[in-house]
């Protein structure tokens, strides 16, 4: 009788739970004895912690994690994170504390567990919220133990296995998220075994009918290509075994949901699908992979252009293997995988290769790494907005990696699908990203937008005080790029609302012959306890964005003296010269430019909006004085504005060319055009200029005027009641 069996013998027969005869066994096959008792122990401490407790299925509760500890002991990990699985619902679904655990089982498996429990104890806003900040938690325990993430993909697959008991609401919803970020986890992690059998159980819960209808049409294909492809694998065995290799040739099958998503992506029937099967040889050596592909290509004819060497420059998650496609048979093309053994393990193991264990050593991995490397990335993402926008920044980060591009010095970077030189720059520090101003690809100078393609070598230039443009939010595709733009343009946003902020109420108190220098600092320290805040900046920045109107501000900071002798002198326009940053922005209702008489509405969170005075959504901010703003430009305002006119024409070829020329000749920027037909006659052109004042307008619209196609021209101005 075996070590495991006559433990099973020793539990009473009320406490013998499904599975854990099962899971005795696994263990018992890798693990002394010591570990597979400690591992009964917690058996037996789950059963009693959830005792009385059932799932929706009606079977007992701890039937579950059981089952995720099984699953973990078909990889061989390590006892800790063994026992970690059977008890990681014990903490949120029992009185069961984390110190409770940390006594009986050591600290390691009490962070495994704490970190894997979800956060229902807090009330949040909305179940979405809930969830993405049970995935902040669960992201922020995985950097410090890795396996944290091994216990929740258990968890999580074996919630996959019995979702046949939800509502099928919570069934759609569950096989969504698994889609969206378990099963890419799993792959980002190299955990390829995992990540299939999770995509294959969130598509059939997610397309129930596609699923049944796909697996109803592989059936049916699958005989031919089966023994289609044994006479090829056999073709292959036989002239690898002439020149002198050993090698294991395996046959294998693409799964359902890989061959939805390329359905999609190609937008082509199944028949029409290739590599549905394919082969996979298994060597000793990396040098035996090469010499094998030799033997390969001699056999069968490849593809051009379907080669793809993931030794010589591996996958993001450490995956390695030589990719070819051969023209098989009667033109059929097959898709062959040479690999080692030990890449073979870690490619369907990837960081859980890590935690086999191996007589207690714990080595550290390639796979760990680099595993480490992507959740430092995560660790900056979430510095930056709210749970919910580092679930989606997560979501972008996950798509699979498909473009390999160097630097100047030959170093190989991974990029997703669709990466840009402004990623490419972040990738390499976030100073590069930060600072850089422009980019050569491939020796030639590129817009920072350019997406980059396979095998590019990208140079970046850097520029003392350059700093991040706003709207590269809107193109960047990785998530490191995104939340260092949006880190740095919070702390300059904050400094801006902190100037402007200062501004305002100076303004203010200019009504009572005051400034901020002037106040009493027991006055100011007064005022800023009774409004709730910290300082003075925090005052200032409430005010710059909109949260606190500078007005009663500034009567809070008066000395009792002062009183009511407002208005004497009334406050003084706040200059406005086209270099505040982000605190002061223009409207696009109307367009205004230095020389307009202008008006400005304090908006919350946007800090101040200028208006034209004849604009026509002015009426509606005029309804509330409390936030009016009296402004006027500074005298040396130096920069351009953009300043939209409209330009009626007679349908003539060539006209648009004819009017940008002319606008062109004026020294002028055009930012933006757009076309609007009137009828068989006429049409209108709408321009975007950058213009530094009225008198720069006057000239364009003069030079425009006299043209012989033009009818009219006039500046945009919203209609009454337009919204801005």
């Amino acid at each position: 009788m075996d070590y495991a069996s006559s433990l099973l013998n020793l539990l009473p027969a009320a406490r013998r739970k499904p599975g854990l005869r099962e899971l005795l066994n696994s263990v018992d096959d890798y693990l002394p004895a010591e570990q597979v008792e400690r591992i009964r122990t917690a058996a037996e401490f789950g059963a009693s912690a959830h005792l009385g407790q059932k799932r929706q299925s009606g079977e007992p509760y701890i039937a579950h994690p059981l089952a995720a500890a099984q699953i973990l002991a078909d990889l061989r990990l390590d006892p800790d994170t063994i026992i970690a699985a059977i008890l990681h619902d014990v903490i949120e679904d029992t009185p069961i504390s984390k110190q409770d655990l940390a006594e009986k089982f050591g600290q390691p498996v009490a962070e495994i567990v704490d970190g894997v429990t979800k956060l229902d104890q807090i009330q949040f806003r909305s179940r979405e919220e809930a969830q993405a900040e049970s995935f902040r938690k669960m992201v922020l325990a995985m950097v410090r133990d890795l396996r944290v993430i091994l216990v929740k993909l258990a968890d999580r697959m074996h919630n996959m296995r019995t979702l046949s008991a939800k509502t099928p609401v919570r069934r759609r919803a569950s096989a969504r998220e698994t889609l969206d970020i378990y099963a890419p986890i799993a792959e980002r992690l190299g955990l390829y075994g995992l990540k299939i059998e999770l995509e294959d159980l969130g598509f059939r819960s997610l397309y129930p009918r596609r699923y049944r209808v796909l697996e109803k049409a592989l059936k049916r294909a699958r005989g031919n290509q089966k023994e289609f492809l044994a006479k090829i694998a056999g073709t292959l065995r036989s002239n690898l075994e002439k020149a002198g290799i050993k090698a294991e040739v395996q046959t294998r099958e693409k799964h359902l949901y890989s061959i939805y998503r390329k359905m999609l992506r190609k937008r082509t029937a199944l028949s029409e699908i290739v590599d549905v099967y394919g082969l996979r040889i298994v060597v000793d050596t990396a040098d035996t992979c090469y010499r094998a592909l030799g033997v390969v290509h001699a056999s069968y004819k490849p593809m051009p252009g379907r080669f793809k060497d993931y030794i010589a420059i591996p996958r993001i998650n450490g995956y390695q293997s030589l990719h070819t496609t051969l023209f098989g048979p009667n033109g059929v093309p097959i898709e062959v995988q040479l690999r080692t053994d030990d890449m073979h393990n870690v490619a369907e193991s990837g960081i859980a290769a890590h935690w086999k264990y191996k007589s207690g050593e714990n080595l550290d991995s390639v796979q760990q790494d680099r595993a480490r490397e992507w959740l430092a990335n995560l660790m900056l993402m979430q510095e930056s907005g709210n749970s919910e926008e580092f679930l989606e920044s997560v979501r972008v980060d996950l798509f699979p990696d498909k473009v390999y591009v160097f630097t100047p010095k030959g170093e190989i970077l991974r990029l997703p699908r669709g990466a840009t030189v402004v990623d490419f720059a972040y990738a390499v520090h976030t100073d590069v990203g930060n600072r850089c101003v422009a980019a050569k690809v491939d020796r030639r100078l590129a817009p920072l937008r350019t997406p980059l393609r396979n095998g590019q070598t990208v140079e970046v230039m850097t520029a003392k005080g350059a700093r991040p443009n706003p709207g590269w939010v809107n193109f960047v595709v990785t998530a490191k790029a995104r939340a260092a733009i949006r880190q740095y343009l919070k702390g300059l946003h904050r400094r801006e609302a902190i100037e402007l902020g200062a501004r305002l109420i100076n303004q203010a108190l200019g009504e009572f012959n005051l400034t901020t220098d002037k106040i009493d600092e027991d006055i100011m320290a007064a005022a800023i306890a009774e409004l709730g805040l910290r300082d003075r900046d925090e005052l200032y920045e409430r005010v710059g964005l909109g949260e606190r109107l500078a007005p009663l501000v500034a009567r809070r900071l008066l000395p009792t003296s002062t009183g009511e002798e407002a208005g004497a002198h009334g406050a003084a326009p706040l200059a406005i010269a086209g270099t505040e940053g982000l605190l002061v922005s223009y409207a696009r209702c109307c367009f205004p430019i230095p020389g307009d008489p202008i008006f400005a509405f304090l908006s919350t969170g946007r800090g101040v909006v200028v208006h034209r005075e004849e604009c026509a959504n002015v009426d509606d901010y005029r309804k509330h004085p409390e936030n009016w703003l009296p402004v006027s430009w500074h005298a040396a305002a130096d920069r351009h504005f953009s300043s939209e006119i409209r330009i009626e024409v007679a349908n003539k070829m060539g006209v648009l060319a004819a009017v940008a020329a002319a606008v062109s000749g004026t020294d002028t920027n055009i930012e933006r055009v757009s076309f609007e037909e009137r009828d068989a006659e006429t049409s209108l052109l709408i321009f975007e200029l950058k213009v530094a004042d009225r008198q720069h307008l006057a000239r364009v619209i003069r030079v425009i005027r006299h043209m012989p196609e033009v009818l009219r021209v006039y500046r945009t101005i919203a209609a009454h009641g337009q919204p801005e």
